[in-house]
């Protein structure tokens, strides 16, 4: 077998979704450790009036993209904007890009779809479900084909405990949802979608799921992988520690925790946080397309790119983790000091959201309106609210995954491939990791540069001693209103505290002693 390299060498690529996030790292990856790539080919609409050549443009010039500028600096002429729309008929493709890919195009990675998990089910259906049967078929047109891979979610089937590399049949045929949602209207779609989606927490794992059993169902003659990478977080190693470019996921939460607006959330501490680094998944997806495409295996061979089965990493050590990192390290003006804490029980969820987050909101929106300033906490806790519910049902359960071909994957890899393209999260170390993630959401995300530290630990240091003040203010008062005043609770104050004399008393005598 030729090395990743290699087999890229020459060939021609076609990515959908590149402007996204897992599409950006895919972008350069390939273009950096493939160097002999002939053309990359970009699937890309216009948006807010800029053409797709002008958003590829401003794309590369991001700081992701500046170690292959380093390295390559005439990379850019090997990307080829194409004017698509994927929720158009014919993908919105001229007839003149329609034949150029046609006749040029050996391996498609297709990477676009919607990762809003509250989508409605028509648009979600429009983007995950009908664009990627119109990729295929565009696929099936093309003379040089060697491999379609389809980017999936591991969570497609989490309606289910043990998870397998196999594509499962969804609960209803796809044709006929398509058909029957064509001439319903928006209400009566959005009142029967429960009933749909079943047990699944959203559109978007259902649709996935559709996704999935069309493209295998439709494949034909076409060679086909598909990978399913878990929660997507920050790159690992590539191309540098802890890049990371949106709130989205994880990573407005750790965001919202280290600006101290985060106080608790909905959590189990011993549920596995399947976070999976985004250079892991661009590796395995790279390895699985060179795989596939050489060796053209007779069934569609499926990736769950993962690490809960491999190098487990539960929700109660990212919460212990990301108040560590922010204290080390904090936020430019946080709001409080980062202390968030995992709740399980749905009773003091409710108790502390109230205590630790609408309280405050409504006590700072009342300070800014006072002030003359416009209030804005409020909003702020309303829309992180609904992100935290989005994700309560990810950081709520724990799912068994069958990893063997992403182990057969990697035994099939030369040794320089296994460095140049490593997925081997048994190597993750989840401390260091996540600190730079924290550190890269704080640099690439809020673009805040760190020599801004020393002010931002002095800012902390004043709202540790606002704190302070404010705890023992409150226990004054609590005193003089409601101890003070009654014999009862004067009696059991003394007891307390008698009792606190009593076991500081043995302990210095103990240590006394030794």
């Amino acid at each position: 077998m030729v090395n990743i390299p290699d087999y890229f060498a020459g060939k021609n690529v076609l990515i959908t979704g590149a402007t996204g996030f897992m599409g950006k790292v895919l972008l350069e990856k390939l273009l950096r450790s493939c160097p002999e790539v002939k053309t990359v080919y970009v699937m890309v609409r216009s948006k807010a009036g800029q053409c797709p050549k002008a958003r590829i443009d401003d794309m590369v010039s991001c700081p992701l993209f500046e170690r292959l500028k380093d390295e390559q600096p005439d990379f850019a002429v090997k990307i080829v904007a194409v004017s698509s729309d994927l929720t158009l008929p014919e993908l919105d493709l001229s007839k003149e890009d329609q034949s150029v890919l046609a006749e040029n195009v050996h391996i498609v990675f297709h990477c676009a779809a919607t990762i809003r998990f509250n989508e409605p089910l028509k648009d979600a259906m429009q983007l995950n479900v009908l664009a990627t049967q119109k990729m295929l078929a565009l696929a099936h047109r093309m003379k040089q084909l060697e491999i379609f891979l389809h980017v999936s979610t591991a969570y497609a089937n989490c309606d289910r405990e043990l998870i397998e590399e196999v594509v499962y049949p969804p609960p209803v045929d796809y044709r006929r949802l398509i058909d029957t949602l064509d001439w319903m209207d928006d209400e009566l779609v959005s009142t029967l979608t429960p009933k749909l989606i079943g047990e699944r927490p959203n559109t978007y794992t259902y649709t996935k799921a559709l996704a999935e059993y069309m493209v295998q169902q439709e494949a034909g003659d076409l060679n086909v992988a598909i990978v399913r990478p878990s929660i997507v977080g920050a790159s690992w190693k590539e191309p540098f520690p802890g890049w990371i470019d949106n709130f989205n996921g994880p990573s407005g939460i750790f965001i919202a925790a280290g600006k101290g607006i985060l106080r608790t959330m909905r959590a189990s501490n011993d549920a596995v946080a399947d976070l999976v680094p985004v250079d892991v998944v661009i590796n395995a997806t790279l390895a699985a397309a060179w795989f596939s495409g050489s060796q053209r295996p007779k069934n569609i061979m499926v990736y769950n790119c993962t690490t809960g089965g491999i190098n487990p990493f539960r929700w109660g050590e990212v919460e212990y983790c990301i108040n560590m990192t922010f204290k080390t390290n904090p936020l430019e003006q946080a709001f409080r000091r980062p202390n968030v804490n995992l709740r399980s029980n749905p009773f003091t969820y409710q108790y502390w959201t109230t205590v630790g987050h609408t309280l405050p909101a409504l006590l700072y929106d009342g300070y800014l309106r006072l002030t003359g300033r416009k209030p804005r906490m409020m909003k702020t806790i309303t829309r992180l609210h609904k992100a935290m519910m989005v994700l309560e049902y990810f950081t709520s359960h724990t799912w068994v995954w069958n990893n063997d071909n992403v182990g057969m994957l990697l035994t099939q890899m030369s040794p320089e491939d296994k460095k140049m393209f490593n997925f081997d999260v048994r190597q993750l170390h989840w401390a260091e990791y996540m600190e730079n993630y924290c550190m890269g959401t704080k640099k690439y995300v809020l673009n805040e540069e760190l020599s801004g530290l020393p002010a931002a630990r002095k800012h902390l240091n004043k709202l540790r001693n606002i704190r302070y003040t404010f705890n023992t203010v409150l226990v004054v008062f609590i005193w003089r209103v409601f101890i003070a005043r009654s014999q009862m609770a004067r009696n059991i104050w003394y007891f307390v505290v008698s009792l606190c004399f009593k076991f500081l008393s043995y302990f210095r005598a103990s240590s006394t002693m030794r």
